[in-house]
């Protein structure tokens, strides 16, 4: 098959939805001559923040002179984001060829008995098949949902578990309370493979480190109180941490210097075993890292800024960061949301803060919350809001509100990032005007 059809067969296995357990994953990389053996795999698990540290890794062994595989989802503008050796995405090619094998074993897997694979354990041992194919020094590789049962925690073999901040999500899925969700997320744990995480809530961090203990390995925390901050705007921020001073990093908000802190304890604690890095390419890595839709600018004048806040705490940390960055604009919010989401606590952390909010739903998927059920649950918090008929209006809206000191702060969920910025695009070459 070619790249279209492979694209088409992806689309068809949507069925099949998303099942958690490792059983057929396990078969699937067994007829591959299990691929993920052969690696060398960082596994990145996390409620908020995995795209972030995935990035900064990435880099950093990108500038160390390491061939570096990186696997996350979703993806914003181009579906073979997900699969990218080196910054560079998986050719067509590959993808296809790689595919047209992974169907047929699948359809031996169906007549021996097995469920067929779902899109995500077809995407990840896809992911697996390249890296190996490609020989990659290092692989990143961001955690689905949960841990313990997410088809990237099949293999045995890792070099480094770690943690970004867990939070509630996906509630009922990966269990009813804060505790539950970290055992979940904890199930990528390995005995003897070093484990470092973010700092916690003080319920997450006991639970991490009693499942350490359980398994035989430490859990190493990146220390928050040892960050010395000494420049932060929205085009960057210059911290120092430990003996690394004047770190420079291009993704805004607080939150993004923790995940930075992060990513540099791993590096530290990799540093022997194997992956050294030379300080250099640390600067130059997180200097050059990024990452859009992590309160990322897409316009100026008026500002337009899109954010993947799709949950309490990552609203928590939007507000944060609106508060800190966007003090005395007058702010309009386009939001979009899954119904399946805890929308309610995502207005309450960020409504208050709006002049406007207009609402919108998430073009092309049965999972979103409709633009009027959504306005009505922002009218609790905030009266001044609209509905949209579709993000394209919604953008048209805000900007015929915005003046040019103004913001317009786009958040609720990262799957319409792409779009939204194509819209504003497609503005631009119509020289339509933007901002009054």
């Amino acid at each position: 098959m070619d790249y279209r059809q492979a694209r088409e067969y992806i689309g068809e296995l949507n069925r099949y939805g998303s099942v958690l357990g490792l059983t057929n994953i396990k078969e699937l990389l067994k007829r591959l001559n299990h691929p993920e053996q052969e690696l060398s795999i960082i596994h990145v698990a996390g409620t908020n923040g995995k795209g972030s540290v995935v990035s900064y890794l990435s880099t950093i062994y990108g500038e160390a002179g390491y061939k570096v595989g990186r696997y996350v989802s979703p993806t914003i503008c181009k579906y073979r984001e997900r699969i990218q050796v080196n910054n560079r995405y998986i050719e067509k090619n590959d993808f296809a060829e790689g595919i047209t094998l992974i169907q047929n074993i699948a359809e031996e897997m169906v007549t021996e008995g097995f469920s067929h694979p779902t899109p995500f354990e077809v995407e990840t041992a896809l992911a697996l098949w390249y890296y190996n194919r490609c020989c990659c020094d290092l692989v990143i590789l961001e955690c689905g949902l949960g841990g313990s049962e997410d088809a990237t925690n099949a293999m045995e073999k890792k070099i480094c578990a770690v943690f970004t901040s867990i939070s509630r999500d996906h509630i009922g899925i990966l269990g009813e309370t804060l505790e539950e969700i970290a055992a979940a997320k904890a199930g990528i744990l390995r005995k003897n493979v070093p484990a470092v995480s973010i700092q916690q809530e003080p319920v997450v961090e006991r639970v991490l480190k009693q499942k350490a203990a359980e398994i035989g390995t430490e859990l190493i925390l990146a220390n928050d109180s040892k960050i010395k901050m000494l420049q932060s705007n929205l085009d960057h921020q210059i911290f120092s941490y430990e003996d690394f001073e004047n770190i420079e990093i291009g993704l805004t908000g607080a939150h993004q210097v923790s995940n930075a802190v992060l990513a540099l304890k791993v590096i530290q604690t990799l540093q022997e075993k194997g992956f050294p890095v030379k300080r250099e390419a640390v600067y130059q890595g997180f200097a050059k890292t990024k990452w859009i839709g992590r309160f990322t600018v897409i316009h100026k004048n008026p500002l337009v800024i899109v954010d993947g806040a799709h949950n309490e705490d990552g609203a928590k940390k939007l507000a944060h960061t609106i508060k800190e960055q966007l003090r005395g604009k007058k702010l309009i919010f386009l939001m979009g949301v899954f119904k399946d989401k805890e929308y309610e606590k995502i207005i309450k952390e960020t409504a208050f803060l709006a002049d406007q909010i207009i609402t919108f739903t998430i073009p092309d998927n049965e999972r979103a919350l409709s633009a009027m059920d959504l306005a009505y649950a922002v009218r609790v918090c905030n009266e001044n809001v609209t509905a949209a008929d579709s993000l394209k209006e919604a953008m048209e809206m805000a900007l015929l509100l915005a003046g040019k000191e103004d913001a317009i702060l786009a958040f609720g969920s990262l799957s319409f990032t792409g779009r939204l910025m194509e819209l504003l695009e497609e503005m631009k070459k119509k020289r339509k005007p933007i901002g009054v």
